[in-house]
């Protein structure tokens, strides 16, 4: 049987920030914002719900029937920049407020006030997101740890692809670890230039795709 997708609403925000939080609590770049485990305890449910909601307000999320996966997207126009994400990572990212100059900061100081590694990510991926081509934005997915390999990140992907390769529009994201890099390149996705390298940290890989004919 296929995977059946819908689109999440606010009635899912609670559900899906704790899938969020889940699947992201040791993810490499969430590690890195967060070192102490305490305190990423404490703070990364906070910043995810931060990212959610960006997106439920700008863009889409796309959740499984089961609420075992889901996939966070923003339309962006030719004419605008970067989202102010963090991106996937934390990932990572959202949508045109998000993305405005001072958007890091005010995550920075919603979330957690001392911690300078929270605003940094979001501009460094702000500065390398393109511009000038309309795309798709996937700022983060997410896929419960004990379904991870059945292919349910792959569905959500895809069903995003598909109707991109239809309507001509390119596709853009931030792997934040080898894994799921190898994941978007088998998808078709190829890193683009500048790498985003944190300090003494994780390296994020800025993934391109052109629409398929």
């Amino acid at each position: 049987m296929g995977v059946v997708i819908r689109t999440a609403g606010e009635a899912d925000r609670e559900a899906i920030t704790e899938l969020l939080d889940k699947a992201f609590h040791d993810d490499p770049v969430s590690a890195w914002i967060f070192p102490d485990e305490s305190d990423r305890h404490r703070k990364h449910p906070l910043l995810m719900a931060a990212f959610l909601d960006i997106v439920l307000a700008e863009g889409r999320v796309d959740v499984t029937d089961d609420g075992a996966a889901c996939a966070l997207w923003l339309s962006m126009p030719a004419h605008e920049s970067t989202p102010e994400s963090g991106s996937e990572r934390a990932s990572e990212p959202g949508g045109a407020d998000a993305e405005s100059d001072d958007g890091p900061a005010r995550l920075r100081e919603a979330i957690d006030p001392d911690n300078d590694r929270l605003e940094l990510v979001g501009r460094a991926t702000a500065e390398v997101h393109p511009e000038g081509r309309a795309h798709e934005y996937l700022w983060l997915i997410a896929v419960a740890p004990e379904r991870q390999g059945e292919g349910l990140g792959t569905a959500l992907i895809e069903a995003v692809l598909d109707r991109c390769d239809r309507e001509g529009l390119a596709a853009y994201l931030e792997a934040s670890n080898s894994r799921s890099r190898a994941l978007y390149e088998r998808l078709g996705f190829t890193v683009t230039d500048p790498v985003v390298h944190l300090p003494d940290g994780p390296d994020m890989w800025p993934m391109w795709r052109d629409p398929r004919a």
